[in-house]
């Protein structure tokens, strides 16, 4: 079956889920304890997660894949139901701030370490630290004095409890920066600000009142620094796939997280490409489907993303990927042509749902077409 008579085929497989629209994106995880420790725009909610692992009636001590992980959502989601999970990202804070947040803490000992940073008296110093060129326009002198020293004292707290407050101080820093995500970049606007040091107090307090509210739950969790493309895991090894990868967008992650990522000791991005389809190349991939070479490139990747998850996946499986059209001078359909890769590789497409919809723009008003965003449901017979 070539791609349009495929494309024909899913006539009675594409249903509008237009209500689920908020789910497919981060924002009702900024109000759920933990979900909200580390911002992460380009993820889904943790509700999503929920209706998937429903709809799949995955079990207690069963075992899911997500092999872009992002900021841990499926991963925390599983665990908080007792579900085993991995995760894979090529993107270091991502791994970081997903093992952070899945792993287990003692809550007076939190207690303990953070007195030991908030209460040590506080001598400005000279920063001897060198910064990276971004942070001395992303923020203000006085709070890179609070980071330096932040991070100074963060180093007399126990080994199992630094990655937390690193998280919080990440979590915090940002919210005294001057510096905005806008799309593949990272804008500069001077403002008011809260005093770093203040601020960390407060949201390392309130990530511990996180950790007692939720409790503790029973369930492995692997989080790795990994290139999908290549998954290190058995064959038949997963009881299902919920995953969410990079969209058609040409956005380099490594970039646009790279204040975040300086806070991890200064941990080298892994010798891989930052998202999915990023290398100059030709390729003669999907030659049967119109498509800008960026296109071929990522689809061929995700090909072979596809591939793998099939592989460690077990007969009976199955699998959720919540993705977004692209568009490239025309619309791309990314969520069909993704079905129709997986279709060949030897999933079963099950249903498409759209999720939501909105226009492709040029030069910011000009209609260009209708862009889908979709949760393809896939299993493996």
């Amino acid at each position: 079956m070539n791609y349009a008579e495929f494309r024909d085929s899913l006539a009675g497989k594409i249903e509008e889920k237009l209500e689920w629209k908020n789910l497919a994106t981060f924002v009702p995880n900024k109000r759920l304890p933990v979900y909200r420790w580390f911002y992460y725009k380009e993820g889904f909610a943790k509700d999503m997660v929920d209706k998937i692992i429903e709809m799949f009636e995955i079990k207690k001590n069963g075992m899911v894949l997500d092999p872009f992980c992002g900021s841990g959502t499926t991963l925390l989601a599983c665990k908080q139901r007792s579900i085993n999970s991995v995760g894979y990202d090529v993107l270091p804070v991502s791994v970081f701030a997903s093992k952070v947040k899945t792993s287990d803490y003692d809550v007076e000992r939190l207690l303990s370490d953070l007195k030991k940073i908030t209460k040590t008296s506080f001598v400005r110093f000279e920063i001897k630290e060198k910064f990276p060129s971004l942070f001395y326009k992303a923020f203000s002198k006085y709070a890179l004095e609070d980071i330096a020293f932040i991070r100074k004292k963060i180093l007399d707290v126990e080994p199992e409890n630094r990655g937390f407050f690193v998280l919080a101080l990440i979590n915090s820093s940002l919210k005294c920066s001057f510096a905005r995500k806008d799309g593949s970049a990272i804008k500069i606007r001077r403002c008011p600000v809260a005093p770093l040091r203040k601020m960390f107090g407060r949201v390392a307090a309130n990530m511990i009142k996180d950790v007692k509210k939720c409790g503790k739950n029973s369930a492995d969790v692997v989080a790795e620094l990994n290139d999908s493309r290549s998954i290190p895991l058995e064959d038949g090894s997963v009881d299902a796939v919920i995953t969410s990868p990079p969209y058609l967008n040409q956005i380099d992650y490594t970039k646009v997280y790279s204040i975040e990522d300086f806070f991890l000791h200064g941990e080298p991005v892994p010798g891989i490409r930052a998202y999915i389809g990023l290398r100059p190349a030709e390729s003669i991939f999907l030659d049967e489907i119109d498509l800008p070479v960026q296109a071929r490139l990522y689809f061929e990747d995700m090909d072979s993303v596809l591939k793998e998850m099939h592989r460690v996946l077990k007969n009976g499986g199955r699998t959720a990927i919540i993705v977004g059209n692209g568009y490239a001078g025309k619309v791309i359909e990314s969520d069909i042509i993704l079905a129709y890769l997986a279709e060949k590789i030897g999933f079963f497409v099950e249903k498409i749902y759209v999720l939501n919809k909105r226009f492709a723009l040029e030069e910011r008003t000009i209609k260009k077409g209708v862009l889908r965003e979709s949760l393809i449901i896939l299993s493996k017979q």
